[in-house]
């Protein structure tokens, strides 16, 4: 049965059988492209986001470029998902990214956010101010992924050098 249970710091990220899975799912190689590509899209989005907001200009290219961020989000929380569930047997929520799976539903939320009040003809202002709050959550939701793997990464080899007999 897959555990849902919250992550205990001292427990390792992976379980010798889920590093398993996980070096040998597609879905990482997915996951390694998609998230600098999210985070690429990001920065360019950003920027053209503030840069209307300063000048007045560049709307629309401002709202694809938040389109497209939302896109490469949903994506990358879809295959994301398909990853968790080959490597931990569950879709979301599995023991080692429980705390951020939970914040990025709200990251989903905001970015869905931006696209009900784009459709709904929401003010240029609020759409931007909404995308802004969405990719505050992102930049929240992308650090958590990236302090956990680096803690996977040191915790994985302190344990390799332990099982080879190596002191720290």
């Amino acid at each position: 049965m897959p555990r849902r249970a919250q992550p205990n710091p001292t427990q390792p990220l992976y379980t010798p059988e889920e590093r398993r899975r996980r070096d040998a799912s597609p879905w990482t190689i997915v996951q390694g492209v998609l998230a600098p590509l999210q985070f690429l899209v990001f920065l360019v989005s950003l920027g053209l986001v503030l840069r209307y907001l300063a000048t007045g200009e560049g709307l629309e290219i401002a709202t694809a470029s938040v389109v497209l961020k939302t896109l490469v989000l949903y994506t990358i929380m879809v295959t994301g998902s398909i990853w968790e569930k080959e490597v931990f047997g569950i879709y979301l929520f599995a023991r080692p990214f429980f705390w951020e799976d939970v914040f990025s539903m709200l990251v989903i939320a905001l970015h869905t956010a931006y696209l009900v009040a784009l459709f709904m003809g929401a003010e240029p202002l609020v759409q931007m101010y909404i995308a802004l709050a969405a990719y505050l959550t992102y930049v929240i939701n992308a650090t958590q992924f990236l302090l956990k793997l680096r803690a996977a990464r040191l915790q994985q080899k302190a344990i390799d050098a332990g099982a080879l007999g190596v002191a720290e």
